[in-house]
């Protein structure tokens, strides 16, 4: 009796081998051959499920932004349930600090993530989904923010936009540094950066506490 092939688990066991091409061997190299040969299958197999590569590049895109979304958004709803009450601040810490690739499953996430987002500078099919996950960081970071100001929790008068860039920015630029330089950019300081970035937003305590 012919195996009955689950469609769904076929077309996701093939966006894992191009991750896995792509952290390995980089994105360049995640050819529907190589893919093909990475997943164990023919490359017919892979042109039943993927019209050519632009779609399997896709498909393994949004994987890869499910993927971080689902821890990111863990932490969120944890901080913005203010149900929960809890330590507001630390909570903060720990949503954003998912961002930063402070493990080696994060490191190589965060790669693979710019490898994405480099190649769709000159890739138009990938650049929807790039900027869908940049829209939804900055839209995250705005969200915790103006949850943090109307608590008064931040400096009075902040302009919350332009501080939505400057954090988003910063998380940027500190994954960046952390992917290419993992030796002389470390988790440490990577949340001591984040954490000093944090302070000088907090409100300070009034003089007459």
């Amino acid at each position: 009796m012919p195996k009955i092939v689950d469609p769904v688990e076929r077309r996701q066991a093939v966006a894992d081998a191009v991750l896995r091409v792509a952290a390995r061997e980089g994105l360049e190299h995640a050819s529907l051959r190589n893919v093909a040969d990475e997943a164990g299958l023919a490359i017919g197999s892979v042109r039943h499920y993927f019209a050519g590569s632009s779609e399997l590049m896709i498909f393994a895109m949004k994987e890869l932004a499910r993927r971080i979304d689902a821890r990111i958004h863990t932490h969120a709803r944890a901080l913005l349930d203010l149900a929960n009450g809890g330590d507001r601040r630390a909570r903060t810490e720990a949503l954003l600090a998912e961002i930063l690739p402070l493990d080696a499953e994060r490191r190589q996430e965060s790669a693979l993530w710019l490898s994405f987002v480099t190649a769709a500078r000159t890739r138009p099919e990938l650049r929807p989904r790039a900027t869908e996950m940049q829209s939804g960081l900055d839209e995250l970071i705005r969200r915790v923010l103006d949850e943090a100001d109307r608590s008064g929790g931040l400096v009075p008068g902040l302009d919350l936009t332009v501080e939505t860039r400057r954090l988003a920015a910063l998380l940027d630029g500190l994954t960046l540094q952390a992917v290419q330089h993992p030796d002389l950019v470390g988790p440490n300081e990577l949340r001591a950066v984040l954490a000093r970035h944090l302070d000088s937003l907090a409100a300070r305590p009034s003089a007459d506490h």
